[in-house]
């Protein structure tokens, strides 16, 4: 496709001496897509880098098709890419004398060419993976505050392994990516919210949007204590000021903050921020959750998820900025759903080095794949959590002695299953119980020794349980010591659910207040002995 041609036809129609923000976004969005160039993701390559600087430099200039067609020409960029290499930042440096020459033969004002590189170094700090386009060390340093060499670097420390591993496996979900992009084209900033129920992929889809659009991000854990407004307005700000190398932002509210992000980014240059599970947040009140501002600037997009909930708890209050909800529960996407649950299983069976067993016990019964994959997509109700946990504890050996009918319907009767087979009903299990349920009540990180501590229990026992429960819990370093908490809401659900576990003490039940008594009592004697050891010490 010519490109010069498609610039012309579309800016010459569109442009005028008055062009505002708007009309330009829109104008370099539709020469893109009629390029068929993505303009959500940031480009990778040279070339993708060399068309992306064409239309931002070319869009506005129609006029100057000569221009155009000689920085389009073939050998013009093969000198360009050569003297870049080598010297990407001083267009006045003698490297670059080679593309001045040519210049000079086609009669093409230098200025022009000059303003085209400015272009491209400007499209350059955006690139993906800048180390396989700009290999010059000066540039480097210049915009280290712009570019990362990989994907992997954006992602912040906090949630570097929990994105790592939601997007190990994933797959599918097209129908989201393609209504947020819609999104995106459609208008200039916005909030776009994802909701679903516990198990949906949610978080998982969030994740998959951090390195999709190199997006600020921020993972509500209620089970790890981190889901306050003070927690994500902390991260988000260290996050924007390293990436914008901000100044004096060390103390400014988030709407100053994306203020000064806006007068960074460039005219192509949304800014994604993707904030998980917004129905775990602690907040007193009825102000927007996080304090998410009412007002955006241009070009900043917040993606959020959450559970569902009643349009009367709603707590995110605009002022004419656009907003679109993707409920995944909804029936239109049921059979997306479907599509993607199938091919998330069909790729775990067909993962033999990873799950060997899984496709053994197949065989084993003689169960065609398709028809095992239909019969537990049916089973999970679209769930993801569901396979989560079903399909490793099948390749594990753990349903050795079950059919493919008994396998546990949907995620709660996975949960009822695995109780079941631990014996949690009976009576010597009831301490054991009471180690998860202070697992709920501490809502953070904990180690085993404090656990012990709580429940007066040995050491050695807590941990030997732990291990038992592994599969739902999140194992973690903190100080050289592992630290325990749930792994998903959706099994902290279920046992604030179980009959056993009821809120009254009714005979060998457990009363939830006793937990919370057991913990008061655990830290006000660790309070008292730190207290004494400080008296010794005086």
């Amino acid at each position: 496709m010519d490109i010069t041609l498609v610039i012309k036809a579309i800016a010459a129609a569109t442009v005028s001496p008055i062009i505002n923000a708007v009309q330009r976004h829109k104008t370099v969005i539709e020469i893109k897509e009629k390029l068929g160039i993505n303009s959500a993701q940031p480009p990778e390559k040279f070339d993708d880098v060399y068309v992306h600087a064409l239309v931002e430099y070319g869009f506005d200039k129609p006029e100057l098709e000569l221009n155009l067609r000689f920085l389009d020409n073939q050998k013009v960029r093969k000198v360009f890419s050569k003297a870049f290499s080598k010297q990407p930042l001083d267009f006045n440096h003698q490297e670059w004398n080679p593309l001045r020459d040519e210049a000079q033969k086609a009669k093409i004002d230098i200025s022009q060419v000059q303003e085209f590189h400015q272009a491209f170094v400007n499209v350059a700090k955006r690139s993906i993976n800048p180390g396989q386009l700009i290999t010059n060390v000066e540039l480097q340093e210049h915009l280290n505050q712009f570019t990362e060499p990989t994907e992997q670097s954006l992602y912040p420390d906090d949630f570097k392994a929990l994105i790592e591993e939601k997007t190990k496996a994933f797959c599918g979900r097209v129908f989201v990516f393609k209504e947020f992009d819609d999104f995106l084209k459609k208008h200039t900033k916005g909030y776009f919210t994802l909701i679903g129920d516990a198990g949906m992929g949610k978080s998982a889809i969030a994740a998959q949007s951090v390195s999709k659009y190199k997006a600020i991000c921020y993972f509500n854990i209620r089970a790890e204590g981190r889901n306050t407004p003070e927690q994500f307005l902390q991260s988000i700000r260290h996050q924007l000021i390293n990436r914008y190398q901000l100044q004096n932002a060390e103390n400014d509210n988030l709407p100053t903050l994306l203020t000064k992000v806006n007068e960074k980014l460039t005219v192509d240059e949304p800014l994604v921020i993707v904030v998980d599970a917004l129905d775990e947040v602690e907040q007193p009140g009825s102000g927007n959750l996080l304090d998410l501002p009412k007002n955006l600037p241009d070009k900043i997009y917040f993606l959020l998820t959450r559970r569902r909930y009643a349009q009367s708890e709603k707590r995110l209050l605009t002022e004419e900025v656009p907003e679109q909800q993707l409920d995944l529960t909804a029936n239109k996407y049921e059979i997306w759903n479907r599509k993607d649950v199938t091919e998330y299983i069909s790729t775990f069976i067909n993962d033999e080095q990873e799950h060997p067993g899984l496709k053994a016990w197949i065989q084993k019964r003689n169960i065609q794949p398709p028809y095992f994959i239909e019969q537990v997509a049916q089973k999970s109700e679209n769930n993801f959590m569901y396979l989560y946990y079903v399909l490793p504890s099948i390749a594990r050996g753990d349903y050795q002695d079950l059919s493919l009918e008994e396998l546990p319907e949907k995620l709660q009767g996975y949960y009822e299953q695995h109780w079941t087979q631990m014996g949690m009903e009976t009576p010597d299990k009831r301490t054991n119980a009471i180690i998860l349920c202070v697992l709920v009540e501490v809502g953070k990180p904990i180690s085993c020794e404090s656990i012990a501590r709580i429940t007066s229990r040995d050491e050695y026992d807590v941990l030997e349980l732990l291990n038992k429960w592994l599969e739902f819990l999140r194992k973690q370093k903190q100080n050289q010591e592992d630290h325990y908490s749930i792994y998903h809401q959706s099994f902290t659900d279920f046992l604030r659910s179980q009959p056993t576990l009821k809120r009254e003490k009714k005979n060998n039940n457990i009363d939830w207040q006793e937990i919370q008594r057991l913990i008061s009592d655990s830290n006000d004697q660790l309070w008292t002995s730190l207290k004494s050891g400080e008296d010794e010490d005086e």
